[in-house]
């Protein structure tokens, strides 16, 4: 048997003032697919799960107080990156789905051979979308690409 783990996927999980609110915009704002939700008695969402194609979004309510009992406002240092075949017109739907409610910033192509684009959600989480448009990385000078060929 090898001593090397087997991972089998990794998913986010997020948590959301209100889990309920977070689940809607999801799945109205970027299309994502509700799996499950769990509710409370008083019909509010504390888990959900979403998908965008095969990975899994897991969230989690957590009541306004959450944030600021960790000294911050919002979540920090996270980026969600999803991946689609074509980020422009993904784009196009989420500034639709936004209307003036948020901004994405306009996608971009990066030395790394990625065309993407970034949008806050109402919690706060970041996303990028991010379309391969290259399979070759051009990088400043002095820069380099050390690829690891038994990953």
């Amino acid at each position: 048997m090898s001593d090397e783990p087997r991972y089998l996927g990794l998913s986010p999980y997020l948590y959301y003032t209100d889990a309920s609110e977070a689940l809607e915009w999801l799945v109205r704002v970027f299309g994502f697919a509700e799996k499950v939700r769990y509710v409370d008695a008083a019909g509010a969402v504390f888990q959900a799960v979403v998908c965008a194609g095969d990975a899994e979004i897991h969230l989690a309510g957590v009541g306004s107080d959450y944030w600021a009992a960790k000294g911050v406002d919002r979540p920090v240092g996270q980026l969600n990156v999803i991946y689609v075949d074509d980020v422009d017109a993904q784009y196009a739907r989420v500034c639709e789905a936004l209307m003036d409610t948020g901004e994405a910033t306009a996608p971009q192509d990066q030395p790394y051979g990625a065309r993407v684009f970034t949008v806050l959600d109402l919690g706060g989480n970041s996303w990028t979308f991010w379309q391969w448009i290259s399979d070759r990385a051009e990088l400043p000078p002095g820069w380099q690409e050390i690829r690891h060929t038994e990953v």
